[in-house]
């Protein structure tokens, strides 16, 4: 028996985007995480899939607000086709968890009766499958979640045409997620140690967590989230997908990417050399925008020095790329070089001779401890004198 599934995971719905900080742009990302449910649904109905496995996070917190559970919901039911679903370490399970709230019993009821939550570690025999979910019950768990699949396996028996499924949420072992925001902690827990699994009876491992879309074995893949929510981190990161994997029983699984991402988040670094490297930077930039487009976010590292003029204009420049981009993530090491030019006019003022006496201080501070503030208070007495 052959089956066709759609493996997704970390929709992460209801993501605050707390370092987004215009409130426009921010809601922007926050709607398309539901909008990229329809593009699921897509490929779901374009591949032919009979179901879709959800990996974990369909939510970012464990008390999302209820405009987006019924959001959620509603965009499920749409999906025509089973919706099999674990909590993961942000929509944990357990007492009084979300999962158990008459809210969203209500809604999945009402909109989506094609959603079913697995939240106990047991076998689910379907007639075209045998799922064996490993659901996080907790934010974190000390031990593996996955542990009970192997004494089922030893206890139990189940049909021998139907695909073997494992949903689990968490970090394979040699190989951790890593934080998910600028400021949050790897915990290294939630680990999943897929060499004690019984290989020969599990056709294909559906995982959740890691971000990006990364083949683990031949049986394991992580979907990664399917709208991009992070500055992707190591070359092969490739966020912005869903797998549709046809399996069979006793047979490798044949896996294929689609791409469901909208936002683009990209890196830019430029060393300045000397102030006339302004103009190269500016047109790579511009030609970079111009390919991604205005729905992009970009991480910005600069490096290098700059005299006060040029690097007038680079704040500027700055300015302009915070208003017109979603985000701009800026690791600004440029330092502020004054031309001699710049510090001679600044210095040799005759008819200011107070200027001249705090600008020559200000200079002289410049090549000490102080030099960065001496250095800002340059540029601004020289953005003050034009």
């Amino acid at each position: 028996m052959s089956l066709t599934i759609l493996h997704t995971a970390d929709w992460q719905l209801g993501k605050p985007y707390q370092r987004v900080t215009d409130d426009t742009k921010r809601a922007l990302l926050q709607h398309e995480r539901l909008a990229c449910l329809r593009r699921i649904s897509e490929a779901a109905r374009e591949s032919g899939a009979a179901c879709v496995l959800v990996a974990g996070d369909l939510f970012d917190s464990p008390t999302p607000v209820r405009a987006t559970v019924a959001a959620a919901c509603e965009a499920i039911g749409s999906m025509n086709i089973p919706v099999f679903a674990i909590p993961g370490n942000h929509d944990h399970g357990g007492p009084g968890s979300l999962w158990e709230q008459p809210f969203f019993l209500q809604e999945r009821e009402q909109r989506a009766p094609n959603l079913r939550v697995l939240l106990t570690p047991e076998p689910v025999v379907l007639d075209q499958a045998v799922l064996f979910p490993a659901p996080l019950l907790l934010r974190h768990h000390a031990a593996d979640p996955t542990a009970w699949i192997r004494s089922a396996f030893e206890s139990g028996e189940f049909p021998q045409d139907r695909p073997r499924l494992v949903l689990a949420h968490g970090s394979v072992q040699g190989f951790e997620s890593p934080a998910e925001e600028e400021d949050e902690e790897s915990h290294g827990l939630n680990r999943i140690d897929l060499s004690r699994l019984p290989e020969s009876e599990i056709d294909y491992i559906a995982l959740g967590d890691w971000h990006g879309t990364k083949e683990i074995s031949p049986k394991a893949w992580y979907a990664g989230t399917p709208e991009i929510d992070r500055f992707p981190k190591g070359a092969d990161n490739e966020p912005g997908h869903v797998l549709v994997v046809r399996v069979a029983r006793g047979q490798p699984p044949r896996i294929e990417k689609k791409h469901t991402g909208r936002f683009r988040w990209n890196e830019f670094a430029y060393h300045f050399s000397e102030d006339t490297g302004f103009d190269t930077f500016q047109a790579a930039l511009d030609a970079r925008i111009g390919a991604w487009g205005q729905d992009s976010l970009l991480k910005l590292s600069l490096a290098g020095s700059l005299g006060i003029e040029t690097s007038r204009r680079l704040a500027e420049r700055l300015a302009s790329l915070d208003a017109l981009l979603l985000r701009v993530k800026l690791d600004d090491r440029v330092t502020l070089a004054p031309t001699d030019e710049e510090m001679h006019s600044l210095a040799d003022r005759p008819t200011d001779p107070l200027i001249a006496a705090v600008a020559a201080e200000l200079i002289s501070m410049s090549q000490g401890p102080k030099q960065e503030i001496a250095r800002l208070a340059l540029r601004e007495l020289h953005a003050a004198l034009r």
